[in-house]
């Protein structure tokens, strides 16, 4: 059974910085690309940054130059780190596996909340 597990989000002051974990299982992690979405009530989902299997990364231009990702395939875990952070950060993160499989078929976390207050 394919699981993705977030850790790290959290509540911090604008400015802040935090690191979002995404533990993924062994099988869907090296052969996925691997990326964190946000989400606020009454939107969709946002992408945020992705980073492919070969290390090929992606950001959403809100989070240039604040946010990195990377992937530890040592441990099967992609990290989000966000730097100087917003009020307009304030989202639910998800974490997201797509093995780009011919069916399109991708996998989710169950979100983690973050919070960055004014």
């Amino acid at each position: 059974q394919v699981q993705l597990v977030e850790s790290g989000g959290g509540l911090v002051q604008a400015g802040g910085s935090l690191r979002l974990s995404c533990a993924a299982s062994r099988s869907i992690f090296r052969i996925s690309a691997m990326g964190w979405y946000r989400q606020v009530p009454g939107k969709q989902r946002e992408l945020v940054a992705t980073i492919t299997s070969g290390g090929f990364r992606n950001f959403a231009d809100s989070v240039k130059g604040r946010f990195t990702i990377s992937r530890d395939n040592t441990k099967n875990t992609v990290y989000l780190q966000m730097n100087s952070l917003k009020p307009e950060d304030t989202a639910v993160y998800y974490c997201n596996a797509d093995p780009q499989v011919a069916s399109g078929y991708v996998y989710w976390g169950q979100g983690t909340q973050v919070t960055v207050s004014s």
